[in-house]
């Protein structure tokens, strides 16, 4: 299939998306007129995703790696035709104290949420602008617009997420692709079960208490939802959304 085969502008290419976020926004797309690829390491994970949704395909990869995403990017497109629309969701925390860490795990942190990213914009930017629109959108972080403790690692990429979304929206400004960030407080995903359980062995907590420790945060009380992220999602690839460029974008109840 050619850049030519079809509408250019309704293919999205999302990251993650085997659960939590990156999951929520691929159906929701789809169930607004988007075909959809989802890319992600579990090819049981996103399979399940995909069942049921005719307009949602799957590849396994690692965003890491550019060859990994540059091969999903390629049988995403030789499946649904070109690429206009990139969600970079994909994204990994570690807790440590500062002083312990090793620069083996500032480097883990840097490849998934930064250099993941960097990755996929740059792999999917010559099919947009080929087809002379597009929208880049990073599923960011509150750790990318303030500190939290024993994440400085995973704070450090995600203010380096932020900082090459303002950076390329500048770029690419007159081109009709636009790059903005969204940056979610504390989501209720199997990554935040993880947290919770982090602090529960670290601490001595329970479960309850340190979901409360963690909610706390929100001046509303409460963990944001999936659905919340996609219908931001969903907003910025529209039209409406045509001259928000550069924006990132606080959805944490009132924290930020």
């Amino acid at each position: 299939m050619t850049d030519d085969d079809l509408d250019l502008g309704k293919h999205a290419f999302v990251t993650g998306g085997g659960s939590g976020v990156g999951a929520t926004i691929a159906q929701s797309l789809a169930e607004n007129g988007y075909a959809v690829t989802i890319m992600g390491r579990n090819e049981a994970a996103l399979e399940d995703v995909a069942n049921g949704h005719e307009a949602i395909g799957w590849v396994t990869g690692d965003v890491t790696d550019p060859a990994s995403v540059q091969n999903c990017m390629d049988q995403a497109i030789n499946g649904a035709g070109p690429i206009c629309t990139v969600i970079a969701n994909a994204g990994a925390a570690k807790s440590k104290p500062f002083k312990a860490m090793t620069i083996a795990d500032l480097d883990d942190m840097l490849s998934v949420n930064l250099k993941g990213v960097f990755n996929c914009f740059q792999t999917a930017l010559p099919h947009m602008e080929k087809a002379k629109r597009g929208r880049m959108i990073a599923i960011a972080s509150t750790a990318g617009l303030k500190g939290y403790p024993y994440v400085s690692g995973y704070c450090a990429a995600k203010h380096g997420a932020i900082g090459l979304v303002k950076g390329l929206a500048v770029e690419l400004a007159k081109t009709n692709i636009t790059v903005n960030a969204i940056c979610p407080g504390f989501i209720e995903t199997p990554m935040l079960e993880r947290s919770i359980e982090n602090i529960v062995a670290k601490t001595g907590m329970s479960e309850e208490q340190a979901a409360k420790s963690l909610r706390a945060g929100n001046p509303q009380d409460r963990f944001i939802q999936t659905d919340e992220i996609a219908a931001s999602v969903l907003w910025l690839c529209s039209d409406a959304a045509r001259s928000v460029n550069g924006a990132v974008i606080p959805i944490t109840g009132g924290e930020i």
